[in-house]
């Protein structure tokens, strides 16, 4: 299989978003949004060590990513752009600090941060 860029095509459901022009920029939007929630679910951690919390939040954040999976597996270009940009923005607002004081997991130092998906960039191990 391999992408491709028209506009009939099923994504998630059946017979959506269809050929309409309507519908399917409704669901680039859904699937850059979706992208951009899973990265705000990612950037946020507890302050408190609550199991059951935390285990409610990763699984959503992995049903949410399992979604786009398959959203992404549509095999349609436009679906895929709007997935990576949808994560890039997510990342851009929610894990960096490009608009201000970066958030305090980022500021952790490498021994604190095991918990966290990706290792800092400054964490040499």
């Amino acid at each position: 299989m391999t992408f491709f860029w028209g506009r009939k095509s099923e994504v998630l459901f059946t017979d959506w978003p269809g050929d309409s022009r309507g519908m399917y920029t409704l669901a680039l939007i859904a699937v850059f949004l979706l992208t951009a929630g899973a990265e705000i679910i990612s950037s946020h951690h507890l302050a408190h060590n609550k199991d059951l919390a935390q285990t409610v939040v990763h699984t959503l954040r992995v049903g949410l990513m399992y979604l786009l999976m398959l959203a992404v597996m549509s095999f349609k270009g436009g679906i895929f752009i709007a997935a990576c940009v949808g994560h890039a923005v997510g990342i851009l607002l929610f894990r960096s600090a490009f608009f201000g004081k970066p958030p305090e997991e980022l500021t952790v130092s490498c021994k604190e941060s095991k918990y966290r998906d990706l290792p800092s960039t400054s964490c040499s191990s």
